[in-house]
This record gives C-alpha cells, structure tokens and sequence, in this order.
C-alpha cells in the first residue's frame, strides 16, 4: 500500500446520504480478477451518459474539482454490500480520503485495509471541509494524518483516529505487512509451541 503521511489536493462535495457500494462501483465491473478498468467504472452511472461521454453535471466532472484527492462525503457512505471494488475503484480513481460524518461498516473496514484514509469529523468540523469543498474559488486541502489535522487556507481543523489504523496507514501496511514486523515473535511461539506439543506436526 501506498504509505499515507501527509497530502494535499483538492476535496469534491458528494453529501448525499446512503450513497452505496452499488453506485460507487456497478456490478458489471466486479467480473474482473484483477483490478483493471475500475477507475473508470467508479461512480459509472453517474460520471457517463448512455453515449459513454462524460456527464458535465457530475462533480468529479466539472473543471474544478479534477483530478479530486478527497470526497467529502454524506452521512453512511458506502452502505450496502461489502464488495472491496468500490474501494480499489476510489484508489484507482486517485481518492485518498473520505471525510463524512459517518460510514458503514465493512466499507469502512475495507478502505482501511486498502490504504484509503477515512476521517469522522465533528458536524462544526464538517461543515467548514464543505464549505471549502463547494463554496470557495481554490478547493485545495491538506490532510495531515501524522499531525492528525486538517489544513483549508488558514483553518486547521483536528481529528481523531486509532492508533494502530494510523500506525497502518502511515507505514503503508495492510494486515498481513503489519504482521510480518512480528515475524520473528511468531516462529518463536511456533517453537515452543511445537516443542510442548509435538503431536500437532505429525
């Protein structure tokens, strides 16, 4: 994974509420094994017209918000099914981070895995990320994840993360890469085990 320490970039509003993993990636795109062409089927059926022409009416579309680092989102964003493609469609798509108020489970859990931070912010907080994402000429953030901050103009607004999700995001790690730096703790424990119980490797 990508290590996330600090970033800048511009952040698109997309506040509707219950926006699903159906929308974010459309099923025909999950046929694939690998993740090729779901840059473009992320958001599909908003970003394109049934001519296969760009949409101007979809924010990731308009001049402004392109290319878009950060979406902030609406209240449980990424409902719906678990399909990890809706994550690696982000990242293909150059999303780093999701700002919201609120996100559903298993997505959350699986940006996570993926390297793609997601931040819950205070609603005061919230509202100032939204209105540098819609209301102001220049819709350029940066998100400091070592510092736990993030920086509109001259506003600095903190949040909180879990340590280890940090830990993770920073170094770049997924769940295995994370616990491969105990390598060395799990062939000893491998060892005793074996040696007090010598029957399991038979």
């Amino acid at each position: 994974m990508e290590p996330f320490t600090c970033v800048e970039g511009i952040v698109a509003p997309m506040l509707a509420a219950n926006i699903d993993t159906d929308v974010i990636m459309p099923k025909q795109f999950l046929k694939g094994i690998d993740r090729q062409g779901l840059d473009k089927g992320t958001f599909f059926d908003q970003r394109f017209l049934a001519d296969g022409s760009e949409n101007p009416e979809f924010i990731l579309n308009k001049a402004a918000w392109r290319p878009t680092a950060f979406l902030v989102t609406g209240p449980n964003f990424g409902c719906g099914s678990s399909r990890e493609h809706a994550v690696w469609g982000l990242m293909k798509l150059g999303i780093r981070a999701l700002i919201g108020s609120s996100f559903a489970g298993i997505f959350n859990d699986n940006c996570q895995r993926n390297g793609v931070l997601t931040i819950t912010l205070d609603k005061k907080y919230l509202q100032r990320i939204e209105q540098a994402a819609t209301d102001s000429g220049d819709h350029r953030i940066t998100v400091d994840l070592v510092g736990q901050r993030i920086m509109a103009g001259d506003d600095i607004m903190p949040f909180e993360i879990d340590d280890l999700k940090k830990q993770m995001l920073v170094a770049g790690l997924d769940a295995i890469g994370y616990s491969l730096k105990f390598k060395e703790d799990i062939r000893h424990f491998e060892q005793r085990h074996f040696t007090a119980n010598p029957w399991l490797k038979l």
